[in-house]
């Protein structure tokens, strides 16, 4: 028997040994019987009470018993002997040892059946005992946690009706900050104005100056600035407005919360104190399949927060909102005023860099075209050279040609046939090298022209962008709203 405590694994039935019969092999009887029972020929005596002779005449003619008899095989088929008597049915056909042996085989056979039952009873007691203490176990567990969720439901509930006590009386004018905000927004749309129109304006830049420089950045962050004042302007307008309705809607969602919760916590409460004797069990067969919930924790308890939040925040704003839209307009003055003057700046630094890099081109543009008249040069005095160099080559080709015509052993190849030859060769590398030198030089003086034709493309570029940047967007935000019209007192 294993050990109260141990894991189930208990084999209850050993599988049965192959059986191994108890009962002899026909040769093995066979052989048994053979000295003992020892073979006589008794032809004519027929009154003998024991006959083993006849057993074994009856038996070769008997094909069931042919098999247990050896002898018989000699005894002649044709002889019959008249039937004795019942005696040789008492013949047996097993050995004690075979009986004892089929007994001590049912005794184990019996030991091991009750051993197994045993073990099998002892096994399910033990796993009816271990089952239910884990039933109970886990019921006491799920009854702690619908315990801890009532008292949760129980603590957001009172949360929420001092909340919704604290918002009902909650009431505030804001009429005379409305009207300042309305000022102070319609004030708003001439700087935004005048930032789109420079940002349109430096749109009109051409080639290398279209970048994404500082000026075009702050101007774009004034875009935001502004519109994200005026945001925050129209929100708190929003606010002033509908301070009233959005008190409304968050006492709205707070007596609806009040309400689930009301019924959730009636709900826990029942299921917290049902128990196994109480009445109204019953059996809900594959409810444990349905998941109809629809939060968490976490996104529960983030839901009522929420709501409570909204609720505060609302309920300050009602109180504190004509503060708020106080501050805020002074800020927003702050902010698109600091912002307009890093423009301002951004756009002066920007035009003085460009009327650098214009003066510069221009020097770069002299000193191109100057380097260009001297390759023109060069390249009339390479082609003069060649031309000088073509009139040495003629004369030695001619010399060589002309000796040619030497008749028979005067044609020798002496010192001045090999000088001729040799000044062919000089001569001809030289023009090589001329006109190598002349390809490098025009392809030279192309590339000058390339960079002439660009230095006066980006001359014209940078006088463009001194155009925009100087003229139309400095001539533009020369004006600016005061901050006493921003914050709208005017």
């Amino acid at each position: 028997m294993e050990l109260l405590g141990s894991t189930l694994t208990a084999t209850y039935a050993h599988p049965r040994p192959a059986s191994t019969s108890f009962l002899p092999a026909i040769s093995t009887m066979t052989s048994t019987y053979r000295d003992r029972f020892p073979h006589y020929n008794f032809t004519h005596s027929l009154s003998l009470p024991w006959r083993p002779s006849t057993y074994y005449k009856v038996a070769s003619n008997l094909p069931t018993l042919g098999p247990y008899c050896t002898r018989s095989q000699r005894v002649s088929e044709n002889t019959m002997l008249p039937f004795v008597s019942n005696r040789t049915t008492l013949f047996t056909r097993y050995t004690p040892d075979d009986w004892y042996r089929s007994n001590l085989t049912n005794y184990l056979e019996s030991d091991t059946s009750r051993h197994n039952s045993e073990r099998l009873r002892v096994d399910t007691t033990r796993l009816i005992q271990d089952k239910y203490q884990e039933m109970r176990k886990v019921q006491a567990d799920s009854t702690q946690n619908l315990g801890e969720r009532v008292n949760d439901i129980g603590f957001w509930k009172s949360e929420i009706i001092h909340e919704l006590d604290a918002m009902i009386g909650e009431t505030n004018e804001l009429t005379d900050v409305k009207k300042k905000l309305d000022r102070a927004l319609m004030e708003t749309e001439a700087p935004l104005q005048v930032a789109r129109e420079c940002l349109f304006h430096r749109e009109k830049r051409m080639g290398i100056d279209l970048v994404h420089d500082e000026a075009e950045k702050e101007l774009l962050t004034e875009v935001d600035i502004i519109l994200s004042c005026q945001e925050r302007m129209k929100l708190h307008l929003d606010k002033a407005i509908a301070q009233l309705a959005a008190n409304r809607a968050a006492q709205h969602e707070l007596e609806k919360d009040l309400s689930n919760k009301q019924t959730a916590y009636r709900i826990d409460d029942k299921c917290h104190h049902l128990r196994n004797t109480s009445e109204g069990i019953s059996f809900f067969r594959g409810v444990e399949r349905v998941d109809a919930t629809v939060s968490v924790p976490e996104s529960w308890a983030k839901f009522t927060d929420d709501n409570i939040l909204r609720s505060q925040s609302e309920r300050a704003a009602s109180t504190k909102l004509r503060d708020d839209i106080q501050n805020l307009l002074v800020v927003t003055a702050n902010e698109m005023w600091n912002q307009f003057n890093k423009v301002n700046l951004a756009l002066t630094n920007r035009i003085a860099e460009t009327a650098d890099a214009k003066n510069k081109i221009q020097i770069h543009l002299a000193k191109t075209l100057q380097e260009i008249f001297q390759s023109e040069m060069t390249i009339e005095s390479i082609k003069k050279a060649i031309k000088d160099k073509s009139a040495f080559l003629k004369v030695a080709q001619t010399r060589l040609d002309e000796r040619t015509w030497r008749p028979n052993i005067e044609l020798c190849r002496d010192l001045s046939q090999l000088r001729l030859v040799n000044e062919v060769y000089e001569v001809d590398g030289t023009i090589q090298t001329l006109q190598q030198r002349l390809r490098e030089a025009e392809n030279t003086l192309q590339s000058l022209a390339h960079t002439k034709a660009t230095l006066e493309h980006d001359l014209a570029v940078k006088a463009n962008s001194l155009y925009i940047d100087q003229e139309k967007c400095m001539g533009m935000r020369k004006n600016f709203p005061n901050t006493l019209r921003l914050v709208g007192f005017c």
